[in-house]
């Protein structure tokens, strides 16, 4: 295998591994142009709730958020939350698709886009402060169902067990392990080196903190979030294997690490994207819209 082909796929795992924007990984599709957001206004409905493509104040900072689609009767808002080194653009053409069926919102967390930067480190609770204030203008007193790319799955799944009074589904495309340090430590020695020593490096370093969110991500037990509806959707091109020596590992940890989401509930089914790599949103998005209206439809039952 040619070294540059070598070095390519390599930065498309630490891509997958550790979300874009580390390694000039900046969240577009080879081929696709980024969609713009579906309103260019932001305003207040009659229920006090946020519609439109404007920023909206949590804490003392500014969040970009975008709303569309109509609130049908009984059936939760769905709020999506986009990979690491994205922002809410890059699930503009996904949000677009199922507004047809009903209200959704995607946002920038801090330190993502046009959102403003986090004040310092932040782990789960950080985060899942601005998720609240954001689902507060978004859905009011009503449900969520959260859907996340990613470190945006990730983050959904982090979030759902402490707050089971509002989310009542998950729809997890392509999420971070639990265990995604952990595995990574362990699948790639320290010795590596190349393409598998550079992932390892630049991973571990984004997992520490280094990255546009500042998120530390802390490796965990994935917790039970009740019995509400959880669709675990994986990557079925297993680009990861094509990492020198370390690859069939790689995907065999990330496998391992879908599985493991499976505990968030009683009512939880995995399934594969078979042609998808890691935007299975991008690459097969009638997956992803299937799976979220039935998430929807099904808490709202």
């Amino acid at each position: 295998m040619a070294r540059n082909t070598t070095r390519t796929l390599a930065a498309i795992a630490l891509c997958t591994l550790a979300g874009a924007g580390l390694v000039g990984c900046d969240g577009e599709v080879p081929g696709l142009e980024p969609t713009p957001a579906a309103d260019a206004s932001a305003r207040e409905t009659g229920e006090d709730l946020f519609t439109g493509t404007g920023k909206i104040t949590v804490g003392d900072r500014s969040v970009n958020v975008s709303c569309s689609g109509e609130q049908a009767e009984d059936r939760p808002t769905v709020v999506l939350l986009h990979g690491g080194g994205d922002d809410l653009t890059e699930l503009a053409a996904l949000q677009k698709r199922l507004s047809a069926d009903g209200r959704v919102c995607s946002y920038g967390r801090l330190g993502a886009g046009a959102s403003d930067k986090p004040a310092g480190p932040q782990d789960y609770d950080a985060v899942g402060k601005t998720l609240t204030g954001v689902i507060e203008k978004v859905a009011g007193d009503g449900p969520v169902v959260l859907a996340g790319h990613s470190m945006g799955g990730l983050i959904a799944a982090r979030y759902a067990p402490d707050h089971q009074d509002k989310v009542k589904g998950l729809v997890l495309l392509d999420a971070t392990s639990p265990t995604a340090g952990a595995d990574l430590g362990n699948r790639t020695p320290e010795s590596a080196t190349g393409p598998a020593g550079e992932l390892r490096a630049q991973s571990l370093a984004m997992f520490e903190g280094q990255n546009p969110e500042r998120l530390v991500f802390a490796d965990g037990e994935v917790r039970s979030a009740g019995d509400i509806p959880v669709r675990v959707i994986r990557h079925g091109r297993q680009y990861l294997g094509e990492v020198p020596e370390y690859g069939p590992g790689l995907e065999e940890d990330w496998t391992k690490g879908q599985k493991a989401w499976l505990a968030l509930s009683g009512d939880s089914e995995l399934s594969t994207a078979e042609n998808s790599g890691h935007h299975i949103h991008v690459d097969e998005p009638e997956v992803a819209v299937e799976a979220i209206g039935s998430v929807a439809a099904q808490a709202a039952g």
